[in-house]
């Protein structure tokens, strides 16, 4: 029977070994790797030297990410294939191994492989998603202010919108510095919460010692350093979206839609 690809493998992913099944005109072999980047350099000059065309592995994790970094440039196509699309093809045998299975699959062209965006997107992908985590992260951490604030009975978050606005960090300032009386602290209110400094007092009239102080100076802290990083994702983020100006152009041009709306 013939079969679209002569000379192709399949790579059975692991944490620390790489199970590669290469099928050629002469036979099939197999052969396992190891992780590190010296074993994956060695299965690249491996499958380079077999003449493969095409290599397929599942999307395992991101155990994937590094073996498609090397092997992209050799001159092969590259197919990381969801599992559920390998498991939905019939005729799979519970004593066939997986990376022969998948080569089988691949050799009689019934692998269909996700989309990679190129290397320059996949970082900036990888930066958008930690800033989002550090967002989140930022978000856990001002909650827990919240709680320690609670705890001791002083409802800033009652009255002031954002906690770690500029007059809310004022007054947590004050307050891990050892300041209590609730005028004093109502009184570094600024902008529009000056407007408020009848009702910040009375949400100052809480019970705070050491121990809250000490809390609300680590998670102060924490936030600030998180604030730091977000900033410096920001510019290498719009760094890098420079190359990608017109597409983003082209999408806001769109009626109806805005490039930002994901």
């Amino acid at each position: 029977m013939e079969v679209p690809y002569e000379r192709c493998a399949a790579l059975d992913v692991h944490k620390k070994v790489v199970v590669a099944c290469v099928t050629t005109p002469e036979g099939k072999e197999t052969k396992t790797f190891g992780t590190m980047t010296s074993d994956l350099l060695e299965l690249a000059d491996y499958l380079v030297s077999k003449g493969c065309t095409h290599v397929a592995m599942e999307s395992t994790g991101v155990y994937w990410k590094p073996i498609y970094s090397i092997l992209e440039g050799l001159g092969m196509e590259i197919l990381v294939v969801n599992a559920r699309d390998i498991k939905a093809v019939p005729g799979r045998k519970t004593d066939v191994k997986d990376a022969e299975w998948i080569c089988d699959l691949l050799r009689h062209g019934l692998l269909r492989g996700s989309f990679i965006p190129d290397r320059p997107q996949r970082e900036l992908r990888e930066l958008v998603r930690y800033r989002k985590d550090l967002i989140r992260e930022r978000a856990r951490e001002v909650n827990r202010i919240q709680k320690v604030l609670e705890g001791a009975n002083i409802k800033l978050g009652d009255v002031a919108t954002d906690v770690m606005g500029k007059s809310g960090q004022a007054i947590l300032e004050a307050l891990v510095a050892g300041e209590t009386d609730p005028e004093s602290l109502a009184q570094l209110a600024r902008g529009r919460l000056k407007k408020k400094t009848g009702q910040l007092t009375k949400a100052m009239e809480g019970l705070i010692g050491p121990h809250q102080r000490m809390m609300l100076a680590a998670e102060i802290e924490h936030v600030r350093f998180l604030d730091g990083q977000i900033k410096k994702l920001d510019r290498e983020i719009e760094e890098r979206m420079r190359p990608f100006e017109k597409a983003v152009e082209a999408l806001d041009g769109i009626p109806g839609r805005r490039a930002t709306d994901g």
